[in-house]
C-alpha cells in the first residue's frame, strides 16, 4: 500500500481513468506502484513509458537479465514490487 495519497480505480475520472483502463490487471486492479502517480497522470504515462523502454526497448541485455535486475534491486531495498 502506498504511504501517498493516490485515487482508486473506481475514483478516476477523465485521463487517468482511461490510463487505469490500459493498465489495469484483468481483474481491474491497478498496481500500487503505478497508482502512486494517480494525482498526475502525466507522470503515469512517463513511468510506463520508461518502464516499457528499459524492459522491452533494445539492449545487449536479455529481458530474463534485466527482470533479474529489477528483482535484486527490489529486494535489496526492501521493495516487494
Amino acid at each position: 500500500m502506498a504511504w501517498i495519497d493516490v485515487v482508486d480505480e473506481d475514483a478516476a475520472e477523465g485521463a487517468l481513468a482511461e490510463q487505469y483502463a490500459k493498465l489495469a490487471s484483468p481483474s481491474g486492479i491497478v498496481d500500487n506502484i503505478l497508482k502512486i502517480h494517480s494525482l498526475s497522470p502525466q507522470s503515469l504515462d512517463d513511468h510506463y513509458r520508461l518502464y516499457r523502454t528499459l524492459m522491452f526497448g533494445r539492449s545487449p541485455l536479455s529481458r530474463a537479465r534485466r527482470e533479474m535486475i529489477a528483482v535484486v534491486v527490489s529486494a535489496a531495498n526492501g521493495c516487494h514490487y
